[in-house]
């Protein structure tokens, strides 16, 4: 019955499937399926990254552009894309993705770019460039596997991120582990905190679904599948029912509105004019209001003798 549930996805209370995370997988003739974690890394040593990076960009924006077409308005799908630290350091990234969504016809809004912690913080400055780059095409940002890296609080202000999506590692010991469930939590208020929101990824079971409405979480992720599936249909976006690995909006239960980023509305830190040094210099006293009367011009003063 639980195995059933989850692949009718009884678990979530609308059913429908807000999104898709686009994984690459190499079918290889001789070896079979071959895991990214066997193939990235040579990818990236020999610098095959950038083109496979592409060929996946533009697969995914297709697919999303594709979804757009058959949903009615108003309907806006999302597809994730993982990046390597190689494309992220890439001088022509931005550019690279601005000709492919423009080339797809995608909605800039539908592209969700994710990137880990030890990416960001390998070259932090050169991070918050590109991240505002990829910003201003209007594509989205998720920080993945957050809580397993060694970024600060410091620093992640400073990234103009969208998402914070919290390591199945801990969501799995949701309920079990109490070191896990306060490690949850407190990512719940960060991203409150920041006005971000919050992809928890592998829920698998009912408690772990509870557990995570009552902390108010947004979204959430489950692998429903045991190999690579192909891109839902449109319809699974409104049913929600055969879904492959995907997000799924959870029902909401905030009990505070969701603070604005900082920096204000409509803008996200880390990006646009540089902030003043909160050091203030003494004020200048201003001039006392010169009377309204008019004056008239002095007489000659007068001598008298004695």
């Amino acid at each position: 019955d639980l195995r059933r549930a989850v692949d009718h996805g009884e678990f979530v209370s609308t059913g429908s499937i807000i999104g898709a995370e686009a994984l690459v997988r190499w079918q290889s003739p001789g070896r079979g399926m071959v895991s990214p974690a066997k193939f990235i890394p040579l990818a990236e040593e020999t610098g095959l990254i950038h083109p496979i990076g592409r060929q996946v960009l533009r697969q995914a924006c297709s697919q999303a552009r594709a979804w757009q077409g058959y949903l009615p308005s108003g309907s806006r799908p999302v597809v994730s894309v993982n990046l390597s630290a190689a494309q992220l350091k890439h001088p022509g990234f931005v550019r690279e993705v601005a000709r492919v969504i423009g080339e797809t016809g995608v909605d800039p809004g539908a592209l969700i770019l994710e990137i880990t912690e030890s990416m960001l913080m390998e070259d932090a400055e050169g991070s918050v460039e590109t991240l505002c780059g990829l910003k201003a095409l209007g594509v989205r940002i998720a920080v993945d596997d957050f809580g397993t890296g060694y970024s600060s609080l410091a620093y992640l202000k400073r990234f103009p991120v969208d998402y914070l999506k919290v390591d199945r590692a801990f969501v799995d010991g949701l309920g079990r582990e109490e070191g896990d469930t306060a490690i949850v939590r407190a990512v719940m208020g960060l991203a409150r905190a920041l006005g971000l929101e919050v992809v928890a990824e592998g829920i698998e079971t009912a408690e772990q679904l509870d557990l995570l409405r009552g902390l108010g979480c947004d979204t959430g992720k489950a692998t429903t599948s045991p190999g690579p599936s192909p891109a839902p249909r449109p319809g699974s976006f409104s049913q929600g029912r055969g879904r492959p690995s995907g997000l799924n909006r959870l029902p909401e239960r905030r009990s505070r509105p969701r603070r604005p980023p900082p920096g204000g509305r409509g803008s996200r830190a880390g990006c646009g004019r540089p902030r003043r040094s909160r050091s203030r210099s003494p004020r200048r006293r201003r001039p006392a209001p010169r009377s309204r009367r008019t004056s008239r011009p002095a007489r000659p003063a007068s001598s008298t003798a004695s």
